[in-house]
């Protein structure tokens, strides 16, 4: 089974970790991590900035999502019962859309991510990344959820 795990650092991102380590995998199963860096700027906003700036918050975007992935590598391995082949993939872009093209790229089975929970106002202007991959993904997705955040 091939299993994506979409990873952002966050207490959510931990458990969609610690739950895909706790699980009795087929043999053969592998997992792969993908940590996707968002441009914290509007497209208008990067044509703007000047070139050495962009490429220094690409740059710095990317060792963070290498950390965060690296970061899920350690914790999946620190299962000492289950070992897994486990390979990842960073990028800047929407993660929305690179989980889905990945997913597709990769040939996964299944695609686990975590949920932030949160309602209303919130949800309304942040999206939510779970809900679009559940909604487009040609592969199986499973939702990790924890309590709501207000």
């Amino acid at each position: 089974m091939k299993i994506l795990l979409a990873v952002d650092g966050s207490q959510i991102s931990d458990a969609a970790v610690a739950e895909v380590a706790r699980r009795p995998w087929p043999p053969g199963s592998e997992v792969r991590i993908i940590s996707v860096a968002e441009w914290p700027a509007s497209p208008a906003l990067q044509d703007s900035l000047p070139p050495h700036f962009k490429a220094e918050l690409e740059k710095s975007a990317l060792q963070h999502a290498e950390s965060v992935a690296d970061r899920a590598i350690s914790m999946l391995r620190e299962n000492e019962y289950q070992v897994l082949p486990v390979s990842k993939a960073v990028m800047i872009d929407s993660p929305k859309d690179a989980i889905i093209e990945e997913a597709e790229r990769w040939g996964a089975d299944l695609i686990v991510v975590g949920s932030h929970g949160y309602r209303g106002y919130k949800r309304f202007l942040l999206g939510s990344v779970s809900q679009a991959v559940a909604a487009q993904a040609k592969c199986s997705v499973e939702i990790v959820r924890r309590q709501t955040l207000e």
